[in-house]
C-alpha cells in the first residue's frame, strides 16, 4: 500500500509546479521576488523543521530534505534564498536565551524571513568579522564576503570570531544601519537571482539579548563540518530537473541509466546523512558528495547536449540548470570538500 506524501511536500510539489518552475527563466535574470517568500510562508515551507509549539511543522529531516530537491530542482535561485532561513530556526529551536522568545515563533510561521551571515567563520585562522565584547553587547568590524536574500529577508543571523577564539552569533535587522552597508547587489554567473551582497560592518553594535549562542571556534568547527561533508539535496533536485529535461527531448535511455546511478548515490548519501554520530565516517561522505556532483554534472551536461544550440538560449532550462549545478559545486564549500573534489577529478 503507497504511502501519502507528507502534507508539506504536497505543498512543495504544487507550488514547484504552479508557480516556481513557470517563472524560473524569468527570475532567473531579473531576481527573487518578494512573492516567491509569500508563497513559501502561505505553503507553511518556512516552518518545515521548526517546533509544532512555535507554530512550524516539525517535520523531520527526511521531509525537509524532499522539499529541499523539489524547490531547488524547480527554482534553485528561490531554493537557495530560502534555504538560509532554516539554519537560524533550528539554533534558535535548541537555544534557552531570552532572543529565543522574541524571534522562534514569527520566523517558524514565516511572519519573518532569515538569512545568515557566518560561513566567513570557516575561514578560521583569518578573521573576516571581529566580535568584541562592549556596552552590555557586542561590537562587530569587518567584511561578510557573502550575504544572500538582501532585500528579501527581515532579520540576519550574524557571527564573529573574539580575540580569544570564541564565536558569537546574533541577530540583527537585515537593513542598513549605523555600522552595516551593503554593496550593491552582487552579478554572478549564477544565482544572481538570489540577491547576494557583501556587508560591510564598522562598529555595528548589537544588545547582549541578541545573542543567540556563544562556543569556542573548535566546538563550532566540530559540529559544523559534517553539515558539509554530506551531499546537498539541491544537487539531487537539479540533477533530476535536468533528466525532465532529457526525458522531454526524447532521450529516455540516457535519462533512464543516470537516474539509476543518481538514485543509488541518494540512498547511500541520505542513510549517512541519518547516521546518529555526524562527525563519522567523513571520507564516505565526501565521496559520495563528489559522485552526486558527477551524476549532477553529467545530467546538465547532457540536457544541453540534447537541446542543441536552441539549450544555449537564456531563457532554456538546459543552460539554467548547468549554471545552478556550477553553483552548487562551491555552495557551502569547505577546504575539505574543495580537496576531495579535485582529488576525484584528478582521477577521471
Amino acid at each position: 500500500m503507497a504511502v501519502a506524501p507528507h502534507p508539506l511536500v504536497s505543498a512543495a510539489r504544487s507550488l514547484a509546479e504552479d508557480v516556481l518552475a513557470p517563472n524560473a527563466a524569468r527570475v532567473d535574470q531579473e531576481g527573487v521576488p518578494v512573492s516567491h517568500v509569500e508563497a513559501l510562508r502561505r505553503a507553511g515551507l518556512l516552518g518545515v523543521s521548526a517546533p509544532e509549539e512555535y507554530g512550524g511543522a516539525g517535520a523531520p529531516d527526511a521531509v525537509a530534505r524532499e522539499i529541499a530537491e523539489i524547490l531547488a530542482g524547480a527554482c534553485c535561485s528561490t531554493w537557495f534564498v530560502q534555504t538560509q532561513h532554516h539554519t537560524p530556526v533550528r539554533l534558535l529551536a535548541r537555544a534557552e536565551l531570552p532572543v529565543r522568545e522574541r524571534l522562534l515563533r514569527p520566523l517558524a510561521t514565516g511572519e519573518l524571513m532569515a538569512g545568515i551571515a557566518f560561513a566567513h567563520v570557516r575561514a578560521f585562522p583569518r578573521v573576516p568579522v571581529r566580535a568584541r565584547a562592549e556596552r552590555g553587547g557586542w561590537r562587530f568590524d569587518g567584511t561578510v564576503p557573502w550575504y544572500t536574500g538582501w532585500g528579501l529577508n527581515d532579520v540576519m543571523l550574524l557571527a564573529g570570531v573574539t580575540e580569544a577564539d570564541e564565536v558569537v552569533f546574533a541577530f540583527t535587522d537585515a537593513r542598513e544601519q549605523p555600522g552595516l552597508r551593503p554593496s550593491p547587489p552582487m552579478r554572478l554567473a549564477a544565482l544572481t537571482a538570489a540577491r547576494t551582497v557583501t556587508l560591510e560592518l564598522d562598529g555595528l553594535w548589537l544588545p547582549d539579548e541578541s545573542v543567540v549562542l556563544r562556543t569556542p571556534q573548535k566546538e563550532f568547527a566540530l559540529v559544523d563540518r559534517p553539515r558539509n561533508t554530506n551531499a546537498s539535496p539541491a544537487v539531487f533536485g537539479v540533477a533530476e530537473a535536468a533528466l525532465r529535461v532529457l526525458d522531454e527531448a526524447g532521450e529516455t535511455r540516457t535519462a533512464h541509466g543516470l537516474r539509476g546511478r543518481l538514485d543509488e548515490v541518494r540512498r547511500q548519501a541520505y542513510e549517512l546523512a541519518e547516521h546518529p554520530v555526524p562527525h563519522e565516517r567523513i571520507e564516505e561522505r565526501l565521496t559520495l558528495k563528489t559522485r552526486a556532483y558527477d551524476l549532477m554534472r553529467a545530467a546538465t551536461t547532457a540536457a544541453i547536449v540534447a537541446g542543441s544550440g536552441r539549450a544555449l538560449r537564456l531563457d532554456g532550462t538546459a543552460q539554467r540548470l548547468a549554471r545552478e549545478g556550477m553553483f552548487l559545486l562551491v555552495q557551502g564549500q569547505t577546504s575539505d570538500v574543495r580537496r576531495a573534489h579535485l582529488a576525484a577529478l584528478a582521477q577521471i
